[in-house]
């Protein structure tokens, strides 16, 4: 870098300035020349006030440089000149020069012709304006010149219009946008800054072939999260990198774009909720309310949720502290940042709920409006080799739970499922099933309301498939799945502890509320989805291995026993079960005998006890 570069980068301000007077004062010699043309014989009248015009040249600069400071013209990227800069520097050009020219006029005499500040503050907004222009220019085409990998953008709308500058100007960006997609037929043909639609999302496949394209950009923001999955589908299946465009409107009207890597959540193209809020709010607004398992995934999610609707008291729960500690810096921290829970208090609280001591000292203190389950075993293969664990933690823990809510008056108790409960081949999903049957059980204990929400596998949470094969494709393979045909149903986390909230507001009656899944994903699907869009292509670059079912696995999950009535609620996205009729005292029973035997039976006698406790309320 020599030194008028490096002084030109330091002082950048003034530099920018220099140019800008050497094209005012250029602008005014063009001023006086045009007017010269207009009567070339009167040269001696053009010169003398040529002469008178150029000695007050320093104060139309000092006007200008006061202008250009105050409203910072000079300070603003010159790759980035847009109608918003040409504005700006035209109203500085204007001004400095209609003061300039207000000043002067009411000299004794005038030391120019009247037009020529006319002419030349015109002259000057073309150079001024011109030059930025191309410098703009030649910038694109050196950074366009500079990029390898041809890209296309799926969305030619004002997103896409908007992402393509931000790609074009972005030297860091190694992209060359060869076209536009979209899906109105119309469009085809047309061109956005020079760069055409070439077709819609089924031309891709002969678009790509032809352009030899690399990477594919989405900016569609309006389009749902359905068809998104779809394009998404449609641009893995040909091996293409994908990514998305996050668009938005800051508060000052600024439209701004970032990129970001295609997530498993867009392959599920799954919907934002609809929440009846008020009927939350309802329920949680200024209560007591207690997540037990508050350290995990559905239930620290649970918690945040339940901070919206303002509670006079959220209470955690949790026997492991490390995951409950983070939840609570993360809460205190953002407190701090912007003081959104301030008015409530928050208290982090070790212990188990197979300690039924320590719940009852909880209740005592605590006047409890609200119970959220969600402490569990839930990993089926670890609960398969320690079934006796699993059955004092979610089936007593539950039992716990429940009866010293309702000894203290709690108002409702929600219970987290699993669809691993309905038909269950493991030992976690029989322990969950038993559980729903000690709700209902106890739908009339006239003091609490009871209810329990079943839903699937939940993304990204603590020991699903999607963390791991996160692990498994940064250590280069190869990506482990059970078996080529098995399917899950999937749904996000936020997404599942919003629909627990809306279910709690409609429990009453020992009701299991069963969350719409979607349809059923294939594992094998998803593993290749999850590879193709980490960079990589299945089999070739990361091999996917087969391992098979895994202990208790099922093939396919279910989300309803077969005799079970399933109803309609007023969230298009919870359904409700009809409760089954309990006898409360024989189930007591069944469940003392169970207990009984935890500690002097095999693992394999329980557990075929556990099965046929289960089978009885078929």
């Amino acid at each position: 870098m020599n030194r008028v570069t490096r002084f030109a980068r330091k002082y950048r301000e003034f530099s920018i300035f220099l140019l800008d007077a050497f094209c005012i004062l250029f602008a005014y010699l063009l001023g006086f020349l045009f007017r010269f043309i207009d009567n070339p014989l009167n040269l001696e009248y053009y010169s003398h006030h040529f002469e008178k015009t150029i000695v007050t040249m320093p104060f139309v600069l000092i006007l200008y440089y006061v202008f250009a400071r105050i409203f910072k013209i000079n300070q603003a990227l010159w790759k980035y000149t847009s109608i918003y800069e040409i504005g700006r520097i035209g109203f500085v050009a204007v001004l400095s020069n209609l003061v300039w020219f207000l000043i002067v006029d009411y000299l004794p005499v005038r030391p120019y012709i009247r037009s020529v500040p006319i002419l030349a503050t015109i002259f000057q907004l073309l150079l001024m304006l011109g030059i930025r222009f191309l410098y703009r220019f030649f910038r694109a085409k050196e950074i366009q010149n500079s990029k390898h990998r041809n890209a296309l953008i799926i969305g030619a709308g004002s997103a896409g219009a908007l992402l393509y500058n931000d790609i074009m100007t972005n030297d860091h960006l190694d992209a060359n946008v060869l076209g536009f997609i979209d899906d109105n037929k119309n469009l085809k043909g047309m061109r956005i800054q020079g760069v055409e639609v070439l077709g819609t999302v089924d031309d891709i496949p002969e678009i790509i072939k032809d352009k030899q394209i690399d990477i594919v950009y989405i900016a569609i923001p309006s389009a749902s999260k359905q068809r998104i999955a779809e394009i998404i589908d449609a641009c893995s299946a040909l091996s293409l990198r994908t990514q998305i465009m996050d668009y938005r409107v800051k508060e000052n009207l600024e439209e701004i774009s970032s990129l970001r890597e295609v997530s498993v959540e867009d392959l599920l193209g799954r919907d934002e909720v609809k929440l009846d809020a008020s009927s939350i709010s309802d329920y949680l607004h200024g209560k007591t309310v207690l997540v037990t398992g508050g350290g995990g995934s559905i239930g620290s999610e649970l918690c945040r949720q339940i901070l919206k609707y303002t509670p006079e008291h959220l209470i955690v729960l949790d026997i492991y502290e490390n995951n409950m500690y983070d939840l609570q810096q993360e809460l205190l921290i953002r407190n701090r940042r912007t003081h959104v829970y301030d008015g409530i208090k928050l208290d982090f609280l070790i212990g188990s709920v197979r300690d039924k001591k320590r719940l009852t000292e909880i209740f005592d203190e605590y006047p409890v409006n609200v119970v959220f389950h969600a402490a569990a075993h839930k990993h089926v293969p670890l609960v398969e080799d320690s079934p006796k664990e699993a059955i004092k933690n979610n089936v007593f823990g539950t039992l716990n739970t429940l009866q010293t809510a309702i000894a203290h008056n709690v108002q409702k108790f929600i219970l987290i499922s699993t669809d691993k409960a309905v038909n269950p081949t493991n030992a976690m999903g029989a322990t969950k099933r038993l559980t729903e049957l000690v709700v209902q059980a106890y739908k009339n204990n006239g003091i609490t309301k009871v209810g329990a929400v079943r839903f699937g596998n939940v993304l990204g949470s603590n020991g699903s498939v999607i963390p791991l094969f996160r692990e498994e494709i940064l250590a280069g393979g190869p990506v482990t799945v059970t078996d080529p045909e098995i399917e899950r149903y999937f749904m996000t986390i936020p997404e599942a502890a919003s629909l627990v909230l809306q279910a709690g507001a409609y429990a009453e009656n020992g009701d299991i509320f069963v969350l719409d899944m979607g349809t059923r994903v294939k594992i094998l699907k998803l593993a290749e989805n999850m590879i193709t869009l980490s960079g990589y292509k299945p089999y070739e670059d990361i091999d996917i291995e087969f391992i098979g079912l895994r202990p208790g696995e099922k093939m396919y999950e279910e989300i309803s026993l077969g005799n079970e009535k399933r109803y309609k609620t007023a969230n298009d996205r919870v359904f409700v079960n009809e409760p089954m009729q309990i006898d409360s005292t024989v189930l007591a029973e069944e469940l003392s005998s169970l207990q009984k035997h935890l500690d002097s039976e095999s693992d394999e006698s329980i557990r075929a006890e556990l099965f046929r406790l289960i089978e009885k309320y078929k």
